[in-house]
C-alpha cells in the first residue's frame, strides 16, 4: 500500500515530514512518495527551482526507510495535475495496488475545483488529514463525496485499491513553506523549523534571500 504526497516543498520542512512519517506507522504504509509539483494550478509559481526543491526533498528522505522521491511532475509539460500523476502510477503499478492520497483538509474540502476532480477516488483512496479545529465539509459536493465513500478505520484501505476516504487526525505541527520564506527575507534563522541539512543547503545556495 502506497501513499501519494504532494506538494511544492519550497523549502521541504518538518511539517512535510512528521505528519508523513506518523501516518506511514498508523496505517502500515509500505512506501509514502513524495511527489513535487512542477507548476502547480492553485498558487503562484514556488520560489526555488525544481532543481533545488529536489535537491532539498532528497536530502530529508535520504535517512527514512519508506520515504521516496518521485520526479515524474517534474518532466511534465504544465501544470501538475494530481489526476494525472496518479494515471501515471496506475499504469506503472497496475489496478490492484493501494493507492492512497494524502491531503489537508483545506485541499480536500476544494477538491471539486480540482483538474478533472471526480476521477481521482477511481484512482485512489484519500487521506484526509484533518487537526483540532477543522472541520470536514457538512454540505456540497465535497459532502457527498464523503457521505458515500468514507471508511470506519484503515482497514478499509488494503483490501480494494481506491475509492475510500479516510479523515485521519495526525498530532499538529503549525509550520508552512510560507512562513520560512518569511522568516528568512526578514534576516531570521528558521532552525526549528526544518533539517539542519536543508538549512545549510539553502544557505549554501543563497535560496530564499539568505
Amino acid at each position: 500500500m502506497i501513499g501519494i504526497l504532494g506538494g511544492t516543498f519550497d523549502p521541504i520542512h518538518f511539517g512535510h515530514i512528521k505528519p508523513a512519517l506518523e501516518l506511514m506507522q498508523r496505517l502500515a504504509l509500505d512506501e509514502i512518495r513524495f511527489v513535487p509539483c512542477r507548476i502547480p494550478p492553485h498558487r503562484s509559481r514556488p520560489s526555488a527551482s525544481p532543481a533545488h526543491r529536489w535537491a532539498m526533498l532528497n536530502i530529508v528522505i535520504k535517512n527514512q526507510p519508506g520515504l521516496t522521491a518521485d520526479d515524474r511532475e517534474f518532466k511534465r509539460e504544465g501544470p501538475s495535475y494530481t489526476v494525472d500523476t496518479l494515471l501515471d502510477l496506475r499504469s506503472e503499478l497496475g489496478q490492484t495496488e493501494p493507492l492512497c492520497l494524502i491531503l489537508g483538509n483545506d485541499a480536500f474540502c476544494s477538491l471539486n475545483s480540482w483538474y478533472r476532480w471526480e476521477r481521482i477516488l477511481e484512482l485512489a483512496h484519500l487521506i484526509v488529514v484533518t487537526r483540532p479545529g477543522s472541520n470536514l465539509p457538512e454540505e456540497g459536493p465535497i459532502a457527498e463525496l464523503l457521505s458515500g465513500s468514507a471508511l470506519e478505520g484503515p482497514q478499509g484501505l488494503v483490501h480494494v485499491p481506491h475509492g475510500g476516504i479516510l479523515p485521519c487526525a495526525v498530532t499538529p505541527v503549525t509550520i508552512s513553506s510560507t512562513a520560512i520564506r518569511g522568516c528568512i527575507e526578514a534576516g531570521q534563522s528558521p532552525r526549528y523549523m526544518l533539517p539542519g541539512a536543508v538549512w545549510a543547503y539553502i544557505n549554501g545556495h543563497r535560496l530564499y534571500g539568505t
